[in-house]
């Protein structure tokens, strides 16, 4: 995702928070009437994923706060935070209940014996939901994606709303799936193990999802430079034709849309103070031009010697 976007696919947060919760009250109704453990495992998944998305609001929220003595960068990075307890809670409330519930089914196996059906028109439902959901975020996405691969995009996104939303939906789609695959075998065989294997596989599932974006959070949260592009960008802004005018460069983001520029730039040794101040407020200028989420800068003037070129 480009680091200049201003994206926070709030449109596609709200419209998952509306399908999960919907979806959880159905998901609910039909474990009450069934006892599957399938549909109780995709019922708290739901409710997870709905926590899930009113933090990434707040964290929308709380990281548009001005910068302050304390924070004097601001509080752009408060958006990876709470998308790193997005995905604990993956982890915890959904990965691991699902594995819990799986295991217990596993050890006691029973079949569906009332309202048998319930589970299987619960289940088609919310995956129509769910794939409306899943349809949002990719539309949103895709701006911000450009032309790199969707694997590509998740990896390197300084976004973190859309790539969250992304595999959460994705991750729900493939869960409802395994859900209705468990159930239906579930009904067709008499057997619950069926049921219990598709708990288990929802919950290993939830669990990948979870560890890949906690990984991908801690990197945000500690700090990852510019893409390469916007680095290419800031690189040439700064030589401005002349490649031996840059002698060192480090980019952090401060947030999705916010990046911390500073270069060490060579100047001629007869240059007045009056020139290396025009020379560095011109190169500024550039750089926020080439590469507008290039808000903060820091430029070192260093002596030019062409013996060291």
């Amino acid at each position: 995702m480009s680091a200049n976007s201003s994206h926070s696919g709030s449109g596609a947060i709200i419209a998952a928070l509306v399908a999960n919760l919907g979806i959880a009250v159905l998901k609910f109704v039909a474990f009450i009437l069934t006892r599957s453990s399938s549909m109780l495992a995709e019922a708290i998944h739901s409710v997870a994923d709905s926590g899930n998305q009113l933090l990434l609001l707040v964290g929308g929220k709380v990281s548009q706060r001005a910068a302050d003595e304390e924070h004097p960068f601001g509080y752009g990075r408060n958006r990876y935070i709470y998308a790193f307890i997005v995905s604990i809670i993956i982890f915890a409330l959904g990965g691991l209940f699902a594995l819990y519930e799986g295991y217990e089914k596993w050890h006691d196996p029973h079949g569906i014996t009332e309202w048998q059906w319930v589970p299987v028109a619960v289940l088609v439902g919310a995956i129509l939901l769910e794939g409306n959901s899943f349809r949002v975020a990719v539309k949103e996405s895709r701006e911000l994606k450009g032309t790199q691969g969707w694997f590509r995009f998740l990896r390197t996104s300084k976004n973190p709303e859309l790539p969250v939303l992304l595999l959460e939906d994705a991750g729900a789609l493939l869960g409802l799936i395994l859900a209705l695959f468990g159930v239906s075998m579930t009904l067709l065989t008499g057997n619950g193990l069926w049921d219990a294997a598709g708990t288990l596989a929802i919950g290993v599932l939830l669990v990948v999802i979870a560890v890949f974006l906690a990984s991908e959070m801690k990197s945000l949260i500690l700090g990852e430079a510019a893409t390469p592009e916007d680095l290419a960008k800031i690189r040439a802004a700064i030589e401005n034709g002349d490649s031996d005018r840059l002698i060192h460069i480090k980019t952090v983001h401060l947030g999705p849309e916010e990046i911390l520029v500073a270069a060490k730039i060579r100047i001629h040794d007869a240059d007045t103070g009056i020139t290396v101040a025009n020379e560095i407020d011109e190169a500024e200028a550039r750089i926020r031009e080439a590469v507008p989420a290039a808000r903060v800068i820091y430029l070192e003037p260093d002596v030019y010697r062409p013996a060291e070129a």
